[in-house]
């Protein structure tokens, strides 16, 4: 057996094998010590290798899906290793195979996903011009391509679609772009071959070409997806019938955002990592996993095709006009998981509890429709049509499936009594047994005049007569012995041997045909897999269709207006997510942005509201282009093609960055990819330098975006200086949030107004935080002393030259006397003191040369 395990584990070194002895998976040599340190599970010993124990670890094949779980969680691949010969038949060792490698990428079971969110498996290849990306999710289907000219671009999208998995070739050059992502598999060159990929899609396919796909000419994104596919193929070892189609994304469809950007505004995960408060958790309600995960995609994934988006506004709107989005909500909770349970149909894992669950979607589906009808409107009937009606495999599900099955298919029970007249009379023999037994024992008392014999059955021994040991001499001679317990002996007699063969062989043909039946059940299923897979998708959509009415009736959201202007006119906005973790009523502000108002230098204390204001403008314009209502009372929002964030302070140690580092990454990817279409937010520019480098890199910043680059950009800044460039430039205009001081406290205002703030309140802020009252009184007194010394100070701020739009500003000649002023001759001498080291003499000559000073 040994020999056989060896063998198989040379073909799989990498990964753990789980190997099926009985009732349970063992684990051998380094896969057992691995494993037992992951799980917590016991290390034993058996037999001998090489003069030493082999190490042993092992878990219940019923209880497998809990610990594969926590194996995948953990970033572990593991191969299942089961018999496939008869053991009645087999000479030797019962032979075994690998059926299937369990990956983080590849998973389709239930219970090792996360039903609400998309498990991509994904592959990178770079030709030395371009890096093609594919994205492959087996537990759906959904197979995606893209090209990216640029390493920046890469990242972007590997920050968005956050594969489980990520295979590359083994001679890949731009490791730093992928070197801190979990899941990294090295694959053999080969495997990104053009033409073997070609081959090998247009087989998956069933097609001659891949022109009917448009990604022909995508050659970089065709060698990651071959890769892809041979990697399923080696893991699955079965046919997928459910990936039938592969699409080309592409930039210019989309609103870009980088992977600052999606961090900095907190769409699905906020800045710790986790769900709670982000775009994603306010506006998914969906009644659907599907749903969810194509909702998270769309705000992931901005559109700008103008079609797609009015589609979507009108659907909304009309669930929203007669409250037809509480109508769907129910038939749609009912539809479940659909596009997994088919992926799982496709692939033949599917159990007795997803046909029930697919029972129930094809059920729920005439009350959608119904709905659906009676909104009377183009899109809602297209997606209505698409969507479509399967009486008849509903019937035939409910005919056939139980209406609460068991878990496993080998338990029984699945088929419903009726659907098969053979099968109904071998569960009748079986069930008879009970039946005969009775009638058996109450007889065979009567013959003997034993009256505790009693007629049973067990699993080990079969049916036997039991008789206690004080009636021994009672039995009659025709009983055969077939076991002796301590107090009772248990016999057989023909007619009962006859009958228990009856019985089981009932039970095993029952059990064998009602596998007979389910195999059966899942190729007429099959039949209509594709149908089925169009109808999941626009199933989902119709369910984030009927979430985002909720959504916009619930929170009071309005239809924003796309034009092609250059316009972005937002009034009384809010921030979606702040809004709704506020206790006190959330402050809406307006925003309005044109041709001729491009920049608006953002001015006001800390905690005053800048950050939020200028991400919700973001936020705003991002559910605008993902189709949805938007949290105002009004907005129009003009051409976008991108939008970037450069917002907070943070290092990247691990890459040698510091948080100016960072910074100054994140602003020149800005400067060098913004176009006149982008929405730029820049918060506090310059601000981990010193005061002149930042002040004149923030003033160089705004010069590109404001009169180079001309994009909508919202700066935030302290640096009081700037508010000057809305007198220099025209398209540039000041806003401020204020606060009211009173003694010593300070009331956030929160309203954005026009014009420049008047102070920032950093003394303020800093007393709200805490910081000790001596600390605070010393920063009042010196900033009482630096103000005097400024006005008394010659301090022009920066000029434009004569022609304004040249932007070059004069030398700042911004000083700062508190680095100015010459140390005091006392400080000094302090300096040079240490107080452990004096005598009592010494310190009080100190004393006087310290008083000496200060006459």
């Amino acid at each position: 057996m040994m020999v056989q395990y060896l063998a198989l584990k040379a073909q799989h070194p990498d990964v753990l094998m789980f190997y099926r002895m009985g009732d349970f998976y063992e684990l051998f040599y380094d896969d057992a010590k691995k494993a037992s340190r992951l799980l917590d599970i016991s290390l034993t010993k058996r037999g001998k290798s090489g003069g030493s124990a082999i190490p042993m670890a092992g878990v219940p094949h019923h209880a497998a899906e809990n610990y594969l779980a926590r194996l995948v969680q953990m970033g572990e691949s593991v191969a299942i290793c089961e018999q496939i010969g008869d053991p009645a038949t087999s000479k030797g060792p019962v032979e075994r195979q690998v059926v299937r490698i369990v990956t983080p990428g590849t998973l389709s079971d239930e219970a090792l996903l996360e039903d609400r969110q998309d498990n991509c498996l994904a592959a990178v290849f770079h030709d030395g011009q371009q890096f093609g990306y594919g994205v492959l999710d087996v537990s759906t289907g959904r197979f995606v391509l893209n090209q990216f000219a640029t390493e920046e671009s890469l990242v972007a999208e590997l920050q968005r679609t956050q594969p489980a998995e990520l295979l590359h070739p083994e001679d890949f050059d731009y490791f730093s772009a992928i070197e801190s992502r979990k899941g990294l598999r090295r694959r053999p060159i080969w495997e990104f071959d053009l033409d073997t990929a070609r081959t090998l899609l247009c087989q998956q396919f069933g097609t001659r070409d891949l022109v009917g796909f448009g990604v022909e000419q995508a050659s970089t994104a065709l060698c990651a997806a071959g890769c892809l596919l041979q990697y399923v193929k080696d893991t699955q070892r079965t046919a997928m019938p459910h990936i039938n189609s592969v699409s080309l994304e592409r930039s210019q469809d989309m609103v870009v955002m980088d992977a600052a950007t999606r961090r900095n505004l907190e769409l699905t995960l906020n800045l710790s990592g986790t769900v709670e408060n982000t775009l994603a958790e306010v506006l998914d309600n969906t009644a659907t996993p599907m749903g969810s995960r194509l909702l998270k995609r769309w705000i992931h994934q901005p559109s700008r095709n103008t079609d797609t988006l009015t589609r979507r506004q009108d659907s909304i709107a009309l669930l929203m006009a007669d409250g037809g989005f509480e109508d769907l909500r129910s038939p749609l909770r009912q539809v479940g998981d659909m596009e997994r349970v088919l992926a799982r149909l496709a692939l033949r894992s599917a159990r007795p509890r997803d046909l029930s669950r697919l029972r129930s979607a094809l059920q729920a589906l005439p009350d959608i429709q119904q709905q659906l009808a009676q909104a009377n409107s183009p899109c809602l009937n297209a997606l209505a049509k698409t969507i479509g009606e399967y009486p008849d495999l509903a019937e035939l599900l409910a005919q056939a499936i139980v209406d609460t099955p068991p878990v496993l298919i080998r338990d029984g029970g699945v088929i419903r009594e009726g659907f098969n007249a053979e099968l109904d009379e071998l569960r009748e023999l079986a069930a008879g047994a009970h039946r005969y037994l009775e009638a058996l024992e109450a007889r065979e008392k009567a013959a003997t005049g034993i009256q505790t014999l009693k007629v049973a059955y067990n699993r080990v021994h079969g049916f036997y007569i039991e008789v206690s040991r004080a009636s021994a001499d009672l039995v009659p001679v025709h009983y055969i012995r077939r076991q002796t317990l301590k107090n009772n002996e248990r016999y057989i007699i023909p007619e009962l041997k006859e009958y228990e063969d009856k019985v089981l062989s009932a039970q095993g043909q029952g059990l064998a045909l009602e596998k007979k039946l389910y195999e059966a059940l899942l190729d007429s299923l099959l039949e209509q897999l594709q149908l089925l897979q169009r109808s999941a998708i626009a199933l989902a959509e119709l369910d984030v269709f009927a979430n985002l009415a909720e959504r916009a009736d619930s929170l009071d959201y309005c239809r924003p207006t796309l034009t092609q202007d250059a316009v972005i006119d937002i009034q009384d906005g809010r921030h979606p997510v702040v809004e709704q973790v506020m206790n006190d009523p959330f402050i809406a502000n307006p925003l309005s942005m044109s041709d001729s108002r491009k920049m608006l230098v953002i001015t006001g204390p800390n905690m005053g509201g800048k950050s939020t204001y200028m991400r919700q403008t973001a936020l705003i314009v991002l559910m605008a282009y993902m189709g949805s209502f938007v949290p105002a009372s009004s907005a129009r929002i003009g051409k976008l093609d991108r939008i970037f964030t450069r917002i907070g302070a943070s290092d990247d140690l691990a890459s040698g960055r510091s948080t100016f580092m960072v910074e100054m990454t994140e602003t020149a990817n800005i400067l060098n990819n913004a176009t006149e279409h982008s929405l730029v937010l820049m918060d506090e520019i310059g601000r981990g330098t010193s005061t002149y480098d930042g002040l004149a890199l923030a003033w160089a910043c705004a010069d590109a975006l404001a009169n180079k680059l001309h994009a909508y950009t919202l700066f935030a800044t302290h640096y009081f200086e700037l508010t000057e460039l809305a007198s220099l430039w025209p398209e540039v205009a000041n806003v401020h949030l204020d606060a009211v001081e009173h003694d010593d406290t300070i009331a956030f205002i929160h309203a954005v107004q026009e014009g420049a703030a008047s102070r920032s309140y950093g003394l303020q802020v800093a007393a709200l935080a805490g910081v000790p009252k001596p600390v605070l009184g010393l920063a009042r007194h010196k900033l009482a002393e630096l103000e005097t010394m400024s006005a008394a100070t010659d301090n022009p701020a920066p000029t434009a030259t004569t022609n304004t739009k040249s932007t070059q500003p004069a030398e700042v000649q911004t000083t700062l006397p508190l680095f100015d002023e010459p140390l005091d001759e006392a400080l000094v001498l302090l300096d040079d003191i240490n107080p452990d080291e004096l005598t009592p003499r010494q310190a009080l000559e100190w004393l006087y040369r310290l008083k000496q000073t200060r006459s």
